[in-house]
């Protein structure tokens, strides 16, 4: 938790800054892929901050409002820690923003991005802060910073230890923390792509607003985390997109903001073969895994 002199040092830091999206048309998607199909998208222009929302001004809202995140309410989010099977995680009744992994596996650390929040958490911060979630394809856009390959810097994977906090590991049973960091890296820590911005791939899934067609009671999130590996979760790219409940709470679930509205985005075609394993208030397929 905060002391009371960072929560004063922190109420008075400065917002993150933004990076300016021009308008134009843009080329989007993959080709063949049946979620993310390959076509051209215009927008109007956009800005989209620098990083992911840390801790420090998830708490300006939370002291300003009394806002109570979804995770303390239902007393329910998902967490790690090393040992686990592939794509099982645990559900913490003590886990919430302030905590996490939940409580005995200690607190929040302000510069980093905030998690366990819900979709709806990262709406309602959205709504008081006057920004917004950035669209699937505005975050497309901002990501590929005018690349057209898998990755902002070319179709190989051997470059993402300078630009991403992810797991590096062969396989989530033994703790990996080879790039220094296991969880979460402040924000801003690895390289940012050719446009400036930071933790695009890994760090912290990244929920964005819209809906793929067909899809009810569905919330996206894109760029992967620090728990993915190539071996499972490998969604730190331009293309994938992640898929959650809107009322779910991961430890590896936050998301940036974006200003100047703009009903821009076109839609692809929605898949036919993925869907939820559970539909309850924590279920998940996408990001992170099944809870044990």
């Amino acid at each position: 938790m905060f002391s009371p002199a960072l929560w004063l040092l922190l109420l008075f830091q400065s917002p993150a800054p933004f990076v300016q999206v021009p308008a134009g048309t843009y080329t989007v998607g993959q080709k063949g892929s049946l979620q993310n199909p390959l076509r051209q998208v215009k927008t109007a222009g956009f800005e989209m901050a620098a990083t992911e929302l840390t801790n420090a001004a998830f708490a300006e809202f939370i002291a300003a409002t009394g806002y109570i995140t979804d995770a303390e309410k239902f007393r329910n989010a998902l967490v790690f820690e090393p040992g686990l099977a592939e794509f099982r995680w645990l559900e913490d009744s003590t886990a919430s923003w302030r905590y996490p992994n939940g409580k005995s596996r200690g607190g929040s650390k302000p510069d980093h991005p905030v998690t366990t929040i819900s979709y709806r958490d990262a709406e309602a911060y959205c709504q008081w802060a006057k920004v917004r979630l950035p669209t699937l394809d505005e975050w497309e856009i901002a990501s590929r910073a005018g690349a057209s390959t898998l990755y902002y810097w070319g179709e190989k994977t051997d470059q993402i230890r300078d630009y991403a906090n992810i797991w590096h590991g062969r396989n989530h049973l033994v703790a990996d923390s080879s790039d220094g960091y296991m969880y979460t890296s402040p924000v801003g820590r690895f390289r940012p792509n050719a446009w400036g911005l930071y933790d695009m791939y890994g760090n912290v899934f990244e929920l964005c607003a819209g809906r793929l067609p067909g899809e009810k009671n569905i919330a996206h999130a894109r760029g992967g985390s620090w728990w993915c590996s190539k071996n499972a979760c490998n969604f730190f790219n331009s293309v994938n997109i992640g898929r959650v409940h809107p009322r779910a709470s991961f430890s590896n679930q936050g998301f940036r903001v974006v200003k100047q509205t703009r009903a821009n985005e076109a839609v692809p075609a929605a898949p036919t073969h993925a869907r939820l394993k559970k539909d309850n208030k924590n279920s998940c397929c996408l990001l992170g895994g099944t809870a044990k």
